[in-house]
C-alpha cells in the first residue's frame, strides 16, 4: 500500500519526523511510506489555484497517487501547524485529491497531552466540504513525552506505544481494504 506522510514540523530534528521515519521503517512490509516536502509549497494563493506553480502540482499528484495519507503533527498554540494547514489548503481547492482519500493521524509532543487539541481541530478540517477524507475514527494516537519514548536515533522504544501503534496501523490497513473495496 502506498501511503504519502504529511509530516507537520519541518524542525532539522522533529519528533514527528522521527515518528514517521519510525513507522516508515516498521510498516514496510505492508506499506511504503514516502514523506512529502510540505517546506517548499508556497502559500495558498486563491489567485494560482487554477494553475499553480509545479511544486503545488507534484505534491498533489503524489497525493492523488497515494492509496491512504498518513499525517504525523505535533500540536502549535493549541492547533495544526502553520505547514500543515496551508498544505491542506492547496489540496482542497480545483482537483481535491484528498476526497475519499483514506486517512490515519498520529501526533507527538513533549507535553502530556500529546496533540489532542491540534488533532480536533485537523479532523473539522479533514471533514470540510474542500477536502472530505475519509478518516480512521476511534484509532487516535496521543504521543505525549515523546522525548522519553524514542531513543537517539528517533527510534521508539516505549513499547506500550509500539504496542498500540502496532494495533492502530493493523485497524488502518483494514479500513483502507474496506473503502478499496467499495470503490
Amino acid at each position: 500500500m502506498k501511503i504519502a506522510a504529511l509530516v507537520g514540523s519541518v524542525r532539522r530534528d522533529s519528533f514527528n519526523q522521527r515518528i514517521a521515519d519510525y513507522m516508515a521503517e516498521r510498516y514496510a512490509a505492508s506499506m511504503q511510506i514516502e514523506t512529502l516536502d510540505l517546506k517548499s509549497l508556497p502559500y495558498f494563493d486563491q489567485d494560482e489555484e487554477e494553475n499553480p506553480p509545479e511544486t503545488v502540482k507534484g505534491f498533489k499528484r503524489k497525493i492523488s497517487e497515494a492509496d491512504g495519507v498518513l499525517i504525523v503533527t505535533p500540536e502549535y498554540n493549541h492547533s495544526v501547524p502553520g505547514v500543515l494547514k496551508n498544505a491542506l489548503d492547496w489540496v482542497s481547492r480545483v482537483d481535491k485529491v484528498m476526497t475519499g482519500k483514506p486517512v490515519f493521524i498520529v501526533g507527538a509532543s513533549p507535553g502530556m497531552l500529546g496533540t489532542v487539541r491540534c488533532q480536533i481541530h485537523l479532523r473539522q478540517i479533514l471533514a470540510s466540504p474542500g477536502v472530505k477524507a475519509n478518516v480512521l475514527t476511534g484509532n487516535e494516537v496521543f504521543i505525549g513525552a515523546v522525548h522519553e519514548k524514542i531513543d537517539e536515533n528517533g527510534r521508539l522504544t516505549d513499547e506500550d506505544t509500539i504496542q498500540y501503534l502496532d494495533k492502530v496501523v493493523e485497524n488502518y490497513l483494514s479500513f483502507s481494504e474496506k473503502h478499496e473495496e467499495q470503490e
